[in-house]
């Protein structure tokens, strides 16, 4: 089928920019299949229905919302369908009712990163992370606090919606793992090290004036500040698995070389840190890196994983449980 883009990421940066700047969500219909699979690390939701209810929720809520993509990094083919990693800076003014509460007339920018496989100008499969933490963090709530106020707002533990983990996923047409690229390998290597408790990794690949971005906005410069991100998020869940599910690597012309990686940590949380003393809670986290390498190593990292999720799937074990820090 011809499409109406020029190429994947033409298509991508198109038809997101139908639906969020040129307001037409019903187009979502077209876009999405109708048992397509969008496993966002709040939940999961199937078909075009799902998403298009929950589109304009966030719609209403921030009615100048601005979708900008930052980068599309993409693999695969015409014959067999292309998965594509796309991350996102949204930026909207809270002035509408929704779940977010009153409006505030906060102006609120956060990242977001979307795997989406895409065949014949549809969308059939999805994973989706919002910093969810820097959005509330803007909005004046800590990502504990707006995780007990969900399941609360949800009908409390027995019926608030669960946040993604395997047991909750469903079939979706994308079986692929990637490419072959050597530029996926090395991001693949870097993070497979670091969960592997061998932060050296940082200082021996990355290039020191490095610009991080981690989930709730923390964003900084230079090698300490790395490891220190990466080392305050294991400590958390030191006996999870480390997984990687999805990994692309690309060198176009004209760009620096990058890599997509999408991955999982699966465990118990048995780690003091950032969500408080130990509780043995089982956590699911689904986690998206993205990478540009330059001459002297990797030269700019943006990772997102979900603390309001994190906190959710503790509080929905724990309820009492509450960080002290």
């Amino acid at each position: 089928m011809a499409s109406r883009f020029n190429n994947l990421p033409d298509y991508i940066q198109g038809v997101t920019y139908e639906i969020w700047e040129g307001r037409d969500i019903a187009s979502l219909h077209q876009a999405y299949g109708k048992t397509m699979v969008a496993r966002s690390t709040l939940g999961v939701m199937v078909g075009a229905h799902e998403v298009i209810h929950d589109t304009l929720a966030s719609q209403a809520a921030f009615p100048d919302r601005q979708c900008l993509g930052d980068e599309v990094i993409w693999s695969g083919n015409e014959a067999d369908g292309y998965l594509s990693s796309h991350r996102s800076m949204i930026v909207g003014t809270h002035t509408g009712h929704g779940v977010f509460g009153a409006p505030t007339g906060k102006v609120v920018a956060a990242r977001c990163i979307a795997d989406c496989y895409v065949k014949d100008d549809v969308i059939d499969d999805e994973w989706l992370c919002y910093d969810m933490a820097d959005m509330v963090q803007q909005l004046g709530h800590s990502p504990e606090s707006w995780a007990r106020q969900s399941i609360a707002r949800e009908g409390g533990a027995e019926k608030a919606r669960r946040p993604f983990a395997p047991a909750l996923d469903l079939p979706g047409p994308y079986k692929g793992r990637g490419n072959d690229s050597p530029v996926g390998h090395r991001l693949a290597t870097i993070l497979n090290r670091m969960m592997s408790m061998d932060f050296s990794v940082v200082r021996a690949t990355y290039d020191r004036a490095v610009h991080v971005w981690h989930p709730g906005g923390a964003t900084g410069w230079g090698v300490p500040y790395a490891e220190a991100q990466w080392l305050q998020f294991r400590t958390a869940f030191p006996d999870a698995t480390f997984a990687i599910d999805h990994q692309i690597g690309r060198s176009d012309p004209g760009q620096p070389d990058r890599a997509a990686i999408r991955w999982s940590l699966t465990g118990t949380h048995s780690g003091f840190g950032t969500y408080g003393a130990p509780t043995g809670v089982p956590v699911h986290v689904m986690g998206f890196t993205h990478a540009e390498f330059g001459p002297w190593g990797l030269k700019r990292e943006v990772s997102l994983w979900d603390p309001v999720s994190i906190w959710k799937q503790i509080l929905l074990e724990r309820p009492d449980h509450t960080y002290l820090g």
